[in-house]
């Protein structure tokens, strides 16, 4: 771990307040907590109402109402009991994003499209500008509006190379993007069960979000279940307040877990399956792997920042169950090809820390940092 040469004022503007757990505000806490424990001064500014466009309309009905129910959810801030947040950390709520709200300091990240207009326009009083890109899918907004926000005069920070590569595509000045993959906590996503000795389970995170395409994996999870009548699968996802429609009855669904029950979930099973059409940089699928797994997932981008074909995951076409059933089956037949995959997928994602992540970062910041309160 790098020592902090000069503590920094640093803000993270991110675009609302979830009571359930959010894969790009978790990565907004983590780093929020690890500058922290370094010495920064480190404040996370939750809008309490952030103007939105509507969701496409080729969304699917189910969909529009998840994400509605989401953006209604954000008005009233009750805490982040999902996440442990450094006691030094500061959690601001504020009534929108104007820069009377936002505290002086020499670093500001937007961390989502809908917060990088809003950091390219305050002054220089509000610190150097930094945008952390941590998805790219057109279900979050259209395709322009997320490249126009990559044209904004912020520094880019990508969480993997998938990303950093459409970022590159857009942005004129390649000195004006760097990509830095996040990472896992290893001291409590870690192997606590012997990878050959587990039960025939699958374990997977099930998400009305379209970009998650969870139906996808249901199917192929369906049809393994034909030629294995013995296997089990434990679902887990935003959505605890009931049972999705879309998980048959066999399946056990915990909706929201804790981070012990999600350690548990996963080193107990001896699969876990990624479905995903895009994503910036999954973390279940590397928690998983971290914790004994093998993983089984489609090529949905940031994911191939770890997961390798044929080495340390097998992967597949996204949308394509026939062939995401075939490699979960060739697992399931194959118990010595299981092990092996899950053993260097274990060893893989040892790389991938937020001590590294946090360490690049803060160089990064030491490099690009000019303006001071």
């Amino acid at each position: 771990m790098l020592e902090a040469a000069n503590t920094l004022k640093i803000n993270f503007v991110v675009p609302f307040y979830s009571s359930r757990p959010v894969g790009g505000l978790k990565v907004v806490y983590e780093y929020a907590n690890h500058l922290s424990s370094r010495g920064h001064c480190v404040t996370v500014i939750h809008p309490r109402f952030l103007p939105t466009i509507q969701p496409p309309q080729k969304l699917h009905q189910r969909a529009r109402i998840a994400l509605g129910a989401t953006y209604r959810e954000i008005a009233h801030p009750r805490g982040v009991s999902w996440q442990t947040i450094h006691e030094k950390v500061r959690m601001l709520y504020v009534p929108s994003l104007d820069t009377k709200y936002v505290p002086e300091a020499q670093a500001v990240f937007a961390t989502s499209w809908q917060t990088a207009e809003w950091v390219a326009q305050y002054p220089a009083s509000k610190g150097s500008k930094f945008y952390i890109v941590q998805d790219f899918e057109p279900w979050i907004a259209p395709r322009e509006v997320l490249e126009t926000s990559w044209r904004l005069p912020l520094k880019k920070i990508t969480i993997s190379q998938w990303l950093c590569d459409k970022v590159l595509s857009v942005e004129k000045d390649p000195r004006n993007v760097v990509n830095i993959p996040i990472g896992i906590d290893l001291a409590i996503f870690k192997l606590s069960t012997d990878i050959k000795r587990r039960p025939k389970t699958i374990a997977m995170l099930y998400s009305l979000a379209p970009s998650k395409d969870s139906d996808c994996g249901v199917a192929a999870i369906q049809r393994c279940k034909k030629f294995f009548p013995e296997l089990k699968a434990v679902f887990f996802g935003p959505n605890s307040r009931f049972r999705p429609k879309g998980i048959p009855e066999w399946i056990t669904y915990g909706g929201v877990v804790s981070e012990r029950e999600l350690v548990q979930i996963y080193n107990t099973s001896r699969i876990y399956v990624c479905s995903s059409i895009a994503e910036g940089f999954a973390l279940p699928p590397a928690e998983a792997m971290a914790c004994g797994c093998a993983v089984v997932s489609t090529e949905c981008g940031g994911n191939e920042e770890y997961a390798i074909r044929n080495v340390n995951a097998l992967l597949s076409k996204p949308s394509d169950s026939e062939a995401l059933a075939d490699n979960i089956r060739l697992l399931l037949e194959n118990d010595d090809l299981r092990v092996q995959i899950a053993e260097r997928g274990h060893a893989m994602i040892q790389r991938f820390t937020w001590e590294r992540s946090t360490d690049k970062l803060q160089t990064y910041l030491a490099s690009n940092t000019t303006s001071v309160p």
